[in-house]
């Protein structure tokens, strides 16, 4: 594979974020699976603020927590421009940006034989 041009789907919302009674980590997740994206991941964050100013993380006062997640997709621009609209239906609170890559690898070396 030579070097290809993506783009770099990345959505920033709340672990406590949810959309049809799911989290909504889960809810994009089974989105973009359905939708034939090559893969997407979910990172936790340590601590983040956003918008509100409000510093999220773990504490042992706290009962309850709501911290940072990334859910991240790397796909061809096709693909991500066809699923932005559903996504920005179901972030009601977040950020979401788009940004070329180059793909160097994607894949298994052990397809190789």
């Amino acid at each position: 594979m030579g070097v290809a041009r993506w783009l770099r789907l990345r959505i920033y919302i709340g672990e406590s974020d949810r959309y049809r009674g799911k989290p909504l980590y889960m809810y994009l997740l089974e989105l973009f699976r359905s939708r034939g994206m090559r893969g997407a991941t979910v990172f936790r964050a340590l601590a983040g603020y956003g918008r509100h100013s409000v510093i999220h993380s773990p504490h042992v006062l706290r009962l309850s927590e709501d911290l940072p997640l990334v859910v991240e997709v790397v796909d061809e621009e096709e693909r991500v421009r066809r699923v932005l609209e559903e996504v920005k239906k179901v972030v009601r609170e977040g950020l979401v940006t788009i940004e070329p890559v180059e793909v160097v690898f994607y894949g298994s070396h052990r397809e190789e034989g």
